[in-house]
């Protein structure tokens, strides 16, 4: 990469976490894929339409999610080039677009839930450490939609008594309310008592909190305990459970858009497809002409 593209790449990533408050992580994906693609066209900066249209032929071997995000890389990163005056056209249109098909989420019936949560809740009730700490982590994980890291990564402060709702740091640092139930307050209120002290963490493990794979690990033992085929759940699979059984009872999108953290809806949009059955049965009671005679 040339040092006239090294310094435009900077100054658009010093603008990602500035204004788009993007992590490292983010800032990280989007340097490499810029790295990547100034090695095959020469001059980032300069390049052309032209310039960027073979990039499909090059690009041909790799995953189309790795597409995707390098092509979103360069969409921003042009745009930001026209935006700030470092540049007079968008070349970006000629950038590969594939065409990626996001997958179903796996899901969990209510009724395999609750099998977790009795077995859960037998174990919890020897008042093994453990256990009672695993119940705390599946009330959690299920009744408030919780990313595996924002879990793991709670503060031991993060619940107040009287206090409905935790305070999330999600994706991109942003923060969200989170809503607590009462049963995952109590939950967790058994778990403080008998935690160990002088952590900072809620769910701590050493000198540090649990880690995300513990998690995954625990989380499929209580899918085991349960009588669940181990590999049908996860923390994300708890996650959409959550998400689409809210949409079930009623739940309104743009409200499960915020309780998940999504920062587009179209993302929240892909628990519709669970709820076919019950959309079915509205239009056949609630459509003009459902009640019409043949």
């Amino acid at each position: 990469m040339t040092p006239d593209d090294r310094a435009l790449v900077d100054r658009f990533l010093e603008m990602m976490a500035a204004e788009a408050g993007s992590s490292q992580h983010t800032l990280a994906a989007y340097r490499n894929d810029l790295e990547r693609t100034a090695e095959s066209v020469g001059s980032l900066g300069k390049a052309s339409s032209d310039d960027l249209s073979r990039l499909g032929a090059q690009w041909r071997d790799l995953s189309a999610a790795t597409v995707a995000r390098r092509s979103a890389a360069l969409r921003r990163f042009f745009g930001f080039l026209v935006d700030d005056g470092l540049r007079k056209d968008d070349p970006s249109a000629s950038v590969p677009r594939p065409n990626l098909e996001r997958p179903l989420p796996r899901i969990l019936e209510s009724v395999e839930v609750e099998r977790m949560f009795e077995a859960a809740e037998d174990r919890a009730a020897s008042g093994e450490l453990a256990a009672v700490r695993n119940l705390a982590l599946l009330e959690l994980l299920y009744g408030s939609g919780l990313r595996a890291t924002e879990l793991v990564s709670l503060p031991r402060g993060a619940m107040r008594p009287g206090q409905p709702f935790l305070m999330v740091r999600g994706k991109g640092s942003k923060e969200r309310l989170v809503p607590i139930s009462s049963r995952a307050e109590a939950a967790v209120a058994k778990w403080l008592e008998i935690a160990p002290g002088g952590t900072q963490w809620l769910f701590p493990s050493g000198k540090k909190h649990l880690s995300r794979v513990r998690l995954f690990q625990i989380v499929r033992a209580m899918a085991a305990d349960a009588g669940i085929a181990p590999d049908r759940v996860s923390p994300h699979v708890l996650r959409h459970a959550f998400a689409t059984h809210l949409l079930s009872g009623g739940a309104d999108l743009r409200v499960l858009q915020s309780l998940l953290g999504h920062a587009d809806i179209a993302t929240t949009q892909i628990y519709t497809h669970v709820d076919s059955a019950r959309l079915v049965d509205l239009v056949n009671s609630r459509h003009p002409l459902a009640t019409r005679d043949r």
